[in-house]
């Protein structure tokens, strides 16, 4: 096992040795995702699966020799966009997969966590798209533990056709008299990234499962609050990363967590102030201890939560307003965010749901574009656990690149002028995307 930057566990070794061929991309204004500003005039030197060099383009003549060069003069190059949240196979569905890793490699997209999945299909997935059978980006994908209550969840059952759900490597069902040692073992041979602490488990065993995860070198990803386990008691259990930024509201709950089917209230107008204490606090621990946020934040403002019902249109604006004012109480903190998205847009429109959730953070969160498109880089590859592997384009990293007409700094918008994505030294020219075409459902 090795660790990224932020210590979270990965399963991946360091990348292979460059091989060739090589190819310097030249004359582009690079955002690299360390946290600098953008420079222009640069050249990145790749060899093979790797990034050699990074240098102005008048030192990448000596580098250069014998090599494709690759004129991006007047395109901005930032590293391959990351989409932390996404669910491929609930229920499975090969071809409808295939498409949507289709579009988002060709949309920049280089790595993806999937949240829990039937995970025969998905780690089959994950090593075609891995070694270029089918074009997507790498998937990180997680085993999900959740109490046995849980798995009445009929989503629980179309990820475990044949078997019983609860009981399988990638979907298990704990209690205090579970063998975790065993369980995380058993998970582990799925080649998960990370377990997904689910639902109905209380503080003791969310830290149970997170230190017996971390002993055998695995991450943990939660969600925000695991009911009866509290927030506050997830990020005390020092798991990896939390996902749902609205979930965190239950750090502020006006009665005890008790089920994930029986959530009580909060005090919406109080936190959608974006300055409650209770959530600053939790914030400044979750700062402090490195946990990635992944904030979901545009997911009820999607077309996902639009319901026909003034009930159901009433639920989701009160959670979009809650998402936007914690999203940026948690930006403001100092917490990592990454953009996850948990929906997809229909197969019919040209771009991904994340260019969605990046254009939410910038325009309904007020975070700058600068820091979004770091969250959408280089956090994101660390809330996958492989931020030591990509994220940024540094000599040494894998070579993930994100290539546009124009200039994403100056308006998230521009993410729709991709031109070109590089993963793992593998081009995929947005001219050869395939739009959508008639798939089987299964």
């Amino acid at each position: 096992m090795t660790r990224d930057s932020a210590g979270a566990a990965t399963p991946y070794a360091p990348p292979e040795r460059g091989t060739g061929p090589t190819v310097v991309y030249r004359g582009a204004t690079l955002f690299d995702g360390t946290g600098s500003p953008p420079r222009a005039g640069m050249s990145i030197v790749v060899d093979g699966p790797l990034i050699r060099a990074v240098v102005a383009d008048a030192e990448a003549d000596a580098l250069a020799e014998g090599a494709e060069v690759v004129d991006l003069t007047g395109h901005f190059v930032t590293p391959g966009l990351f989409d932390a949240h996404q669910h491929l196979a609930t229920p499975p569905d090969r071809p409808a997969a295939e498409a949507v890793l289709e579009r988002l490699v060709h949309s920049g997209v280089t790595g993806i966590r999937d949240m829990a999945d039937d995970l025969r299909q998905i780690g089959d997935l994950a090593r075609a798209t891995r070694v270029g059978e089918i074009a997507g980006p790498d998937i990180h994908y997680a085993a999900l533990m959740a109490g046995p209550g849980f798995f009445d969840d009929p989503r629980t059952h179309q990820v475990s056709q044949g078997a019983v759900p609860g009981e399988v490597p990638w979907m298990q069902a704990v209690t205090d008299t579970t063998d975790l040692t065993l369980a995380v073992a058993v998970a582990r041979g799925t080649y998960a990234s990370a377990i997904k602490v689910y639902a109905d488990l209380d503080a003791g065993l969310v830290a149970a499962i997170t230190a017996e995860a971390h002993r055998q070198g695995i991450a943990v990803w939660a969600h925000a609050a695991v009911f009866p386990a509290t927030p506050g008691e997830v990020v005390e259990a020092d798991v990896d990363a939390v996902s749902h930024v609205t979930l965190l509201a239950h750090e502020a709950a006006t009665e005890p967590l008790t089920s994930y089917r029986d959530k009580p209230p909060v005090d919406h107008a109080a936190l959608v102030t974006g300055e409650d204490e209770r959530l600053e606090k939790l914030f400044a621990r979750m700062r402090e201890q490195g946990v990635v946020l992944d904030a979901t934040a545009g997911l009820y403002a999607s077309r996902e939560f639009a319901g026909d019902d003034p009930e159901t249109a009433e639920r989701a604006a009160r959670n979009n307003e809650l998402a936007i004012a914690l999203t940026a109480q948690a930006h403001r903190a100092g917490v990592e965010i990454a953009t996850g998205t948990d929906y997809e847009t229909p197969p019919e429109e040209p771009f991904p749901a994340l260019y969605e959730e990046l254009a939410f953070l910038v325009r309904q969160c007020g975070i700058p574009e600068h820091d979004v498109l770091r969250s959408a880089t280089l956090i994101g590859a660390r809330s996958a656990g492989v931020g030591d592997l990509t994220g940024s384009v540094e000599p040494g990293k894998l070579a993930d690149l994100a290539v546009f007409a124009r200039d994403p700094l100056a308006d998230i918008d521009h993410l729709r002028t991709i031109t070109l994505t590089v993963k793992r030294g593998r081009r995929f020219p947005r001219s050869a995307h395939t739009p959508d075409r008639p798939r089987e459902s299964r």
